[in-house]
């Protein structure tokens, strides 16, 4: 099959969360199945042309919006074999952030941007004739795929038989935006209803997305059942419903290739479940680093994650200071966003000298530390459409501490204290008691059943998440999506 991906963001290249890491992976394993797979993103300021060794490969390609006719240019890089395009267009995307600036505003034309985006991609297949099989779009930014399709493209020689599938990967972000946009996006007034794009009186990207696009896919089983109600839908769920057995829930694979003990360039030390001792060191060289007291015997609880409400570390916040004055465990922190958060986060260190570290920003390289180091990994999150930092931990050795939601339940095996199978350890209530008790539980396990926590160790580290899986999933989402197309 000819597979084009629209997509915002796309590791190597530009990066913010998973969605990013599923546009890097998914293609090259698809490729190796035997399909024609390519991407498209924005050129953003911040990616080096030169680093990255992009070539033009369009000097200039007009794009209509609405009746207004943008002139951009396309360049082309290569992500292990798989084709990307870059849409250069300095008004747009040639800024600091991808979706807000530096005070985490969102950028007011965003609505102009991403549809733009979408339909540069769209525009990009009949410049360089190439006929897909499968659009394959991403999160509200590129979700006008699948009404494009239909509302312009239906009778086109080259996209007029495509279909579309569209991967939600976290349905709190919809896109919505003032109806005025609009003319310039193209998608003519008479699909502003409820049953389409309005949403009380403004324009919802994710939503017509839903409403026109063949199949829809989100990335774990356990979401897809948690978006179809009312409480995890955030007002989608009927649409969803709607769809029917069009609506499934893939699970997203791990980059194993970046992500394995045995491989990683990044830690201190490899090691593997076979010959554990690289970990003691990895664990040693990340207390030295965070000014952590060097102990050995005492386990660290890592965290990386964004500083938003979504994935609980404000629940964290409210105890961990009582779990350092009443455990034995030291934390590590790494991550940004909401400033109230860094603040807080940021300030433990010199409050706690010895117990807690922390690290405010993103450092690919201190991920991996903290991954090899710790001795468990904790995932408080409010919701998590799949999570990859648990399968990671899985990997490594460093047993999660996850609250049951999503794709966190999907991937972890609740710990049996009476036999010590299971990967890790789950908790159900969104409140800060259950975060203090389950990591309570869990620090009780590595001191008083230390046979019970090397032997999770050893299950966790052969649980297999790979692409491979996922990607025939993805095979068999799109020979539905082309056999439900009208």
């Amino acid at each position: 099959m000819n597979v084009l991906m629209i997509a915002s963001e796309c590791v190597p290249y530009a990066k913010t969360g998973g969605l990013a890491d599923v546009v890097g992976a998914l293609p090259k394993v698809l490729r190796k199945m035997g399909h024609d797979v390519r991407v498209v993103m924005p050129l953003y300021g911040g990616i080096d042309i030169i680093r990255f060794h992009l070539k033009p490969a369009l000097p200039m390609m007009g794009v209509w919006m609405g009746n207004t006719q943008e002139w951009c240019a396309v360049h082309e890089g290569s992500n292990d074999g798989v084709p990307v395009y870059f849409i250069e267009f300095e008004r747009y995307f040639g800024r600091f952030g991808l979706y807000h600036d530096a005070s985490f505003n969102d950028y007011a034309d965003n609505p102009r941007r991403f549809g733009f985006l979408t339909r540069a991609g769209l525009q990009l297949c009949r410049d360089l004739n190439f006929t897909p099989d499968i659009v394959h779009a991403h999160d509200w930014h590129t979700a006008l795929a699948g009404a494009y399709l239909k509302i312009w493209h239906w009778n086109d020689p080259i996209l007029g038989k495509a279909a579309s599938v569209l991967t939600i990967h976290n349905i709190a972000y919809q896109g919505v935006y003032p109806s005025v946009h609009l003319d310039y996006l193209g998608l003519q007034w008479g699909n502003f209803t409820p049953d389409k794009f309005e949403d009380h009186g403004n324009l919802n990207f994710l939503k017509g997305g839903i409403v026109y696009s063949d199949v829809v896919n989100t990335v774990s089983p356990t979401y897809a059942r948690e978006t179809r109600t009312p409480a995890g839908g955030f007002g989608l769920a009927p649409y969803l419903n709607n769809k029917g057995e069009r609506y499934v829930g893939i699970l997203n694979g791990a980059e194993y290739s970046q992500w394995d003990p045995e491989r990683d360039t990044l830690i201190p030390a490899r090691y593997s479940a076979k010959d554990l001792s690289g970990k003691a060191v990895c664990k040693r060289e990340l207390q030295r680093r965070f000014w952590l007291e060097e102990d050995p015997d005492t386990p660290i609880v890592g965290v990386v994650s964004r500083f938003a409400a979504q994935k609980g570390l404000d629940l964290l916040a409210q105890v961990i200071e009582p779990m350092i004055n009443a455990m034995r465990v030291q934390f590590v922190v790494l991550g940004a966003g909401d400033n109230a958060l860094e603040q807080f986060y940021g300030s433990l260190p010199g409050r706690y000298r010895g117990k807690i570290g922390s690290y405010i920003g993103y450092s690919d390289e201190l991920a991996h530390w903290i991954e090899a180091g710790s001795d468990f990994f904790l995932m408080p999150s409010i919701y998590e459409p799949c999570g990859l930092n648990q399968m990671y931990s899985l990997k490594y050795g460093t047993l999660p501490i996850v609250r049951a939601t999503g794709g966190l339940d999907d991937t972890v095996v609740q710990y049996n204290e009476a036999d010590g199978a299971g990967t890790g350890f789950k908790f159900w209530a969104a409140d800060p008691g259950a975060i203090y008790y389950t990591t309570g539980w869990a620090v009780s396990t590595y001191f008083d059943r230390p046979a019970h926590y090397r032997k999770m160790q050893q299950t966790a580290m052969k649980q297999d998440f790979s692409w491979e899986r996922s990607a025939k999933a993805y095979e068999e989402l799109y020979q539905q999506a082309i056999e439900a197309r009208p």
